[in-house]
């Protein structure tokens, strides 16, 4: 069986074109590889109807589909854990629901999977129909994550992938909190395939993926899988230091040629500003790295689900696919 996770945040208008697109893809995987599709949608405690909708649509729907509602908001990368954990097939994809990104690609992933070509298919983003500014700061932020983050991830980012049932197993073992669920992916390693794809413009609505959102990702990335920050901490110490000695020098030298009656205020201040500022810095890093690991050790679990409900479809095409109320 293929399990889709797709997230589901603010995403009530695709309801209807999810449901088509789905019937579609399910339809296709059964003629091609003769397997039952379950699709799992996990709504992450969207403030708008989209729990309501697809109550009232999947009973109906011709395929099978499980449907899971967050207790509250716990993010995108929360609702796909959610969806792996409850989904029940052999092979498994991530797909948005904002269905920026084709649904094919789904099918493409299952292709890979079923062959054993590789364990885990990403889909890699070789153009996008966005607006000019959200393209700039998209490239940007990728740019900055590939530099010092994860050089091997592809330039265009990672949203959807499809894995085979160690992957997600593998997946599910890692439950750590304010993380990167792209960056545990590649930390995996296994066996990595990647599709090329265009993304959509986006059909409804706008972005929930706002630009505060996509610096906190990326803080809890460069946290969770690097040591940048300290990094450029000691770097930062070590400029200090010499900067400090060479005026150390510079002002003793004057006192000693008699160029300086007393020690100058100003220096002096800049001096003590300078390396309180540096020391204030350092122990914000350090204090991100020590929250983390804080978070970590409660053991709390990372999403909790209000409701779930199952549904065997008004005709069983044989394909399961997961959807995770995603980012959009």
């Amino acid at each position: 069986m293929l399990s889709v996770i797709v997230p589901v945040y603010r995403n009530a208008e695709f309801v209807p074109r999810l449901i088509a697109e789905f019937t579609d893809i399910s339809a296709t995987v059964a003629e091609r590889h003769r397997m039952p599709v379950e699709f799992v949608f996990v709504v992450d405690g969207s403030p708008d109807n989209s729990f309501d909708l697809l109550k009232a649509a999947l009973p109906e729907a011709p395929f099978r589909s499980q449907l899971l509602l967050h207790a509250r908001n716990f993010g995108s990368f929360a609702a796909i854990r959610t969806g792996l954990r409850a989904a029940k097939g052999d092979y498994f994809a991530v797909m948005a629901a904002d269905l920026q990104e084709p649904p094919d690609l789904v099918i493409t992933f299952l292709d890979r999977l079923v062959n054993d070509v590789a364990d885990i298919v990403v889909g890699v983003r070789e153009s996008r129909d966005d607006p000019g500014m959200t393209r700039l700061s998209a490239n940007l932020f990728w740019r900055f994550y590939r530099r010092f983050v994860l050089p091997e991830i592809p330039a265009g980012g990672v949203d959807v992938f499809g894995c085979n049932q160690r992957i997600r197993d593998e997946l599910l073992r890692l439950e750590e909190a304010n993380t990167s669920l792209v960056g545990l992916v590649y930390w995996l390693g296994f066996r990595r395939g990647e599709v090329p794809y265009r993304r959509r413009e986006r059909a409804h609505g706008k972005s929930s993926w706002t630009l505060a959102k996509k610096i906190d990702y990326l803080l809890d990335s460069v946290f969770a899988f690097t040591d940048l920050p300290i990094r450029i901490l000691t770097v930062i110490g070590l400029l200090g230091f010499l900067v400090a000695g060479c005026l150390a020098i510079f002002v003793f030298a004057m006192r000693l040629a008699g160029q300086i009656e007393a020690a100058g205020y100003a220096a002096t201040i800049v001096v003590i500003t300078f390396f309180g500022a540096l020391n204030t810095l350092g122990v914000a890093f350090i204090g991100s790295y020590a929250w983390r690991s804080y978070e970590n050790t409660k053991r709390r679990p990372l999403a909790l689900v209000r409701t779930a409900r199952s549904f065997e479809g008004s005709c069983d095409s044989g394909v399961g696919l997961v959807s995770t109320g995603g980012r959009s």
